[in-house]
């Protein structure tokens, strides 16, 4: 293996993985700022809770194309290039919807930003965990993560700090409308700035090795891979690649022989979970919940921002443990913390237990539980589960799965909320959320430490030996 470049740098790959986490803060913020327009756009348009409950899930229909597409681009023109589309995508969603004249453009530029998130949600993981060395892949990835809590509290403090101060004197009729009279306009368009930083990130960074590999470019693959781990790792990288005889001709049908079956069920049965246990149900509709426990609006939204600073403080449990302990204890502790938080706090909905701060601590156990299992694992899971060749497409596959039961939650719960209550609600959510445990018990193989080629090789393995 000749190449020019003879040292590794851990500053690069630290670089290189927090430009595409990148990704992941968009997809964070653009998903969680809509939790304080909602009351606001509705007043504004006179929504009905059919045409709330669309304005929130609409994107979410945006990332179920996203993603549909995004997996055979990536496999076929690279995961940069694809990463470059998700951050134009933003860009042009954001500046849509703070000039948006009427609710249809609201609508489709919140389409438009919903292609972005299930493009990134997609490629940002599969990027990270194709770049990373395994020994450090469950960090890299959780970054990706931590990236997406961190935009989603900072989603929460500028809709709180836009909300407070909507009384300010502006210069003109069109920043008074986009800062105080429709402040939604200025919640919305915030975005437009980490858009813009992402997609010029993006022209620094390099292609995945990995998919380098793939498209027979093996030395600069070689020189990425001497950059991020040394020689020799790049040189035991490349032989296990080969190894595996993998070809950039392999079709998704592979996903669905009998060798990577159980790879197909976890990647379409764990992302579905983590979503329809009704993480993003505290995400869109925490104010309205949170109301109904008592809290003012104002405090509601301080609610709110208090939810998405746990979410980031205890995602750095994964991004720390995650190389350490392994990846099925994180899940199994995680989910079934998440359940037991759930149920009770359904219970105090039931009994009425509504005045002080318990349905906020449980709702804050809750989301903790997620942030060091369900939330980062999923995507760490996911992202080495798969054989090279197919990876972009089995992933989109998985993102896809992911995006519908987060498509069915954001639409299914103001009227569940409406018609069953909040006590009921919570209940649905622990129920929906419980088969994951089984699923970590049954299926999932721990996977730290291990090349994305011993994974591929575990499987082929796996069926191998069965009798």
């Amino acid at each position: 293996m000749n190449t020019s470049v003879t040292s590794k740098s851990s500053m690069y790959l630290y670089l290189v993985c927090l430009v595409a986490a990148l990704g992941g803060f968009l997809f964070g913020f653009d998903t969680a700022v809509i939790s304080g327009t909602i009351s606001l756009v509705k007043n504004d348009f006179g929504l009905d809770p059919v045409s709330e409950g669309w304005f929130v899930s609409c994107a979410l229909l945006g990332c179920i194309v996203g993603v549909s597409f995004s997996g055979k681009l990536s496999d076929k023109y690279g995961r940069k290039i694809v990463l470059i589309i998700s951050a134009v995508l933003f860009l042009a969603s954001a500046i849509g919807c703070m000039l948006s004249a009427s609710f249809t453009v609201l609508i489709v530029s919140r389409l438009i930003g919903g292609l972005g998130i299930g493009v990134a949600s997609m490629v940002s993981p599969l990027y990270i965990s194709e770049f990373a060395p395994s020994r450090l892949r469950g960090m890299m990835v959780s970054l990706y993560q931590l990236a997406l809590t961190i935009g989603i509290v900072l989603a929460y403090f500028s809709n709180a700090y836009l909300a407070d101060h909507t009384a300010a004197a502006y210069a003109t009729e069109s920043m008074t409308r986009i800062f105080s009279t429709e402040v939604w306009r200025a919640m919305l368009g915030l975005g437009a700035l980490p858009a813009g930083v992402f997609l010029l990130s993006l022209f620094l960074v390099p292609e995945s090795p990995r998919w380098l590999l793939l498209q027979g470019r093996e030395q600069k693959a070689a020189e990425i891979l001497v950059r991020i781990d040394g020689a020799e790792a790049a040189e035991r990288e490349i032989r296990a690649f080969k190894a595996q005889g993998d070809d950039n001709e392999s079709s998704i049908k592979e996903l669905f022989t009998p060798v990577y079956r159980k790879a197909l069920w976890i990647g379409l049965l764990l992302p579905f979970l983590s979503q329809v246990c009704g993480i993003n149900a505290v995400i869109y509709y925490g104010p309205r919940i949170l109301e109904q426990a008592g809290f003012t609006l104002n405090n509601a939204l301080g609610g709110q921002v208090t939810i998405g600073l746990v979410n980031v403080v205890f995602t750095f449990v994964a991004i720390f443990t995650v190389d350490k302990w392994g990846r099925r204890p994180l899940l199994f502790v995680g989910i079934g913390g998440a359940v037991i938080a759930l149920l009770i706090i359904g219970a105090l909905f039931a009994f009425g237990i509504t005045s002080g701060p318990w349905i906020l601590i449980f709702i804050l156990a809750f989301i903790s539980c997620f942030a060091f299992s369900f939330g980062p694992v999923c995507w760490v899971v996911v992202g080495e589960i798969f054989p090279n060749a197919i990876r972009g497409k089995a992933m989109a596959l998985a993102t896809l799965s992911l995006w519908v039961g987060n498509f069915l939650v954001g639409q299914l719960t103001p009227v569940m909320l409406e018609g069953l209550g909040s006590s009921w609600t919570f209940w649905i959510f622990a129920l929906c959320c419980s088969p994951a445990i089984l699923l970590t018990w049954k299926l999932i193989p721990e996977t730290k430490g291990r090349t994305l080629e011993d994974i591929e090789a575990y499987w082929k393995h796996d069926h191998e030996t069965k009798p």
